[in-house]
């Protein structure tokens, strides 16, 4: 720990001095050494959970503040600064949605209107249409029971940012499933904003871009902030935009996405502060209303979910979350983009508010670390802790397995269908949420259905039943549904099984086959054909080291090669079964060839029903 001390107070040392040089003046004395601090705890979090880079803003009764600390491109060593632009992932979701809101005041939107209304040709599959139509409120509150997005979706080098929104959507004759009842359920959707932006489009008679530059971020004062697509290299390219990373080491410049507007916003942590004042006012900027404040006030205040029907204020609506952290509940968006994280929080009855945004997004980076450090600056007065009261359901009756409905992601539905099972139990005093994968947690009763987590200062979560009678638990973002013990254990065996007899092929029948090869006997191994195949499928993966990430969605070598392997397997497993018939199942190695290839099959069969077999992720 001390050699890591030496080696990152030069860097901390000159971040903290250049961000000194930046702030003197700007506030009293008092003020400034508070800031000090604060500049170097942020500097020191960045450092130690390997953030690179941060840029923020503190928004108070007295003013505003900003800051930097870390280094907006590690590769050439260039340091932070406040005006630096960032990129915000998801927080655009918030700006777009205030967008909608600017042409729901100006009477161009009906926020309860059928999105049909206004975007007829979109092929939308509804069971639930006669009575519960897919609504424009719907959209900005993700309770549309649409699918988040595919993965070309997002990850793809072959987006256009000038091309038709529409082009995102789906691919040529697809169509896009709700899979609950409109406004039922909170299911995160990138597609959802998607359609917000040709919704703006199609109102407005021009790209969603220019509009929203035009008309929500020219009037609130966002001179720095834009919707349209901006990078750090080639020929136009922003030298104030900090360079994005995969890690401390690993730089990436930005790329268009298909779903641009649910993420494609740049700005600067001043701007940001602009918009946070905005949300927290009357709607009113430039001497003219721009948004109805009864409008801003409903961001964060879900309505039309079972669970806001059933008690619990923590939800999402009209672009914001209410986020219950740190001792104080707020009105907040995350955002992320794989090599840029950010962060705005809104405190309205304090009128404070914080934004942050990091450019790198390591998956073990604790970003609340500085969550916390910018809520505790802003001196956030906590709320009351909401008391202990015994249930008044019974909650031996919520027992059992769970599993999410719906899942974000319906292309890798099976793997949370597999790995996303929770276990709820009561003990007499505290209900327990045991994920498969993830931390249990003890939930507090706090009267009626609603329960309470140990780090909260409000209910986090509602007891609930479906309209068949299921049990259901929600947190307002999320909700499990009780399912079948049976149908829980019949996905573990048939993958239990399948892993076994995959392991079994790699391992014995490659060591056959391997044989057979050295004594020139290949033709008579039945396992050839099966063994070859998914020797290929393992080696493959190492072709997407040639890649990028970020193409991961695209129709690559790597990806047409996985595609191509794991289409032929089944077909190489019935021709080793057939092989293996032919050569003679009277042994004990027939047998236990002839049950892993059926073993292996079911597994396949189970996979192809999900739509991950072939693996064909461009899809």
């Amino acid at each position: 720990m001390n050699d890591m001390r030496r080696i990152v107070e030069p860097r901390w040392v000159a971040a903290l001095c250049g961000s000194l040089a930046i702030t003197l003046g700007a506030f009293s004395a008092g003020a400034q050494g508070s800031r000090d601090v604060l500049t170097a705890s942020i500097e020191a979090a960045v450092v130690e959970e390997g953030l690179v880079g941060a840029t923020w803003a503190l928004v108070t009764p007295e003013g505003t503040t900003i800051g930097a600390a870390g280094l907006k491109d590690a590769s050439r060593q260039r340091t932070m600064s406040p005006d630096d632009r960032v990129q915000v992932g998801s927080v655009a979701k918030a700006l777009l949605a205030t967008g909608v809101l600017r042409l729901v005041t100006l009477g161009r939107i009906d926020l309860d209107a059928p999105l049909a209304q206004y975007l007829p040709d979109v092929p939308i599959e509804n069971r639930w249409e006669p009575e519960s139509p897919l609504r424009v409120r719907h959209l900005l509150d993700h309770t549309g029971g649409l699918d988040d997005a595919r993965m070309w979706q997002v990850f793809s080098l072959r987006a256009d940012p000038d091309a038709p929104l529409r082009d995102g959507l789906t691919h040529p004759g697809g169509t896009l499933r709700l899979r609950h009842r409109p406004g039922e359920r909170f299911s995160y959707s990138n597609t959802g904003y998607l359609l917000l932006g040709m919704l703006v489009e199609t109102v407005t008679g021009t790209r969603y871009e220019t509009w929203l530059d035009a008309e929500l971020l020219a009037p609130l004062g966002m001179t720095r902030s834009t919707f349209a697509f901006v990078t750090q290299t080639g020929p136009e390219a922003d030298p104030r935009l900090a360079m994005g990373h995969f890690d401390p080491k690993s730089t990436s410049a930005a790329v268009p996405i298909h779903v641009r507007p649910a993420s494609q916003l740049t700005t600067t942590a001043a701007d940001m502060a602009r918009f946070a004042s905005f949300l927290m006012g009357d709607g009113v900027a430039d001497g003219r209303t721009l948004v109805d404040g009864k409008l801003l006030r409903g961001m964060s205040v879900a309505t039309t979910t079972e669970a806001a029907r059933g008690g619990l204020a923590a939800g999402y609506a009209l672009g914001l979350a209410r986020r219950d952290r740190h001792g104080v509940v707020g009105r907040c968006h995350l955002g992320n983009l794989g090599t840029f994280r950010s962060a705005i929080c809104l405190y309205p009855e304090q009128q404070r508010a914080f934004f942050v945004a990091f450019n790198s997004d390591p998956e073990d980076g604790r970003f609340d670390r500085v969550d916390a450090l910018l809520v505790d600056a802003l001196g956030v007065t906590s709320p009351s802790l909401q008391p202990v009261r015994a249930p008044g359901v019974d909650p031996t009756e919520w027992e059992g397995f769970y599993r999410v409905r719906p899942n974000r992601f319906e292309q890798f539905a099976y793997l949370d269908e597999l790995m996303g099972v929770t276990r709820v139990r009561w003990d007499g005093e505290e209900l327990h949420l045991e994920p498969l994968a993830g931390s249990a947690r003890a939930l507090t009763p706090m009267g009626g259905e609603l329960f309470r987590a140990p780090d909260r200062r409000e209910a986090t979560h509602v007891l609930l039943r479906t309209s068949e009678g299921t049990p259901t638990v929600s947190d307002g973002l999320r909700t499990l549904e009780r399912v079948s013990a049976a149908s829980v254990w019949r996905l573990w065996l048939s993958a239990v099984v399948g892993v076994v007899a995959l392991a079994y092929l790699v391992a014995a029948g490659a060591f056959r086959v391997v044989n057979a090869l050295r004594r020139g006997e290949w033709r008579n191994e039945p396992l050839r054909w099966p063994v070859l195949c998914l020797l290929l499928l393992v080696v493959a993966p190492g072709l997407y080291l040639t890649q990028s990430f970020l193409a991961i969605g695209d129709q690559t070598p790597a990806n047409m090669v996985v595609a191509v392997l794991s289409g032929l397997l089944p077909i190489a497993l019935l021709v080793g079964a057939a092989q293996r018939v032919r050569a003679g199942v009277d042994t004990l190695r027939a047998r236990l060839d002839l049950g892993a290839i059926a073993g292996l099959l079911q597994w396949y069969a189970v996979l192809a029903a999900w739509g991950l077999a072939p693996l064909v992720l461009w899809r």
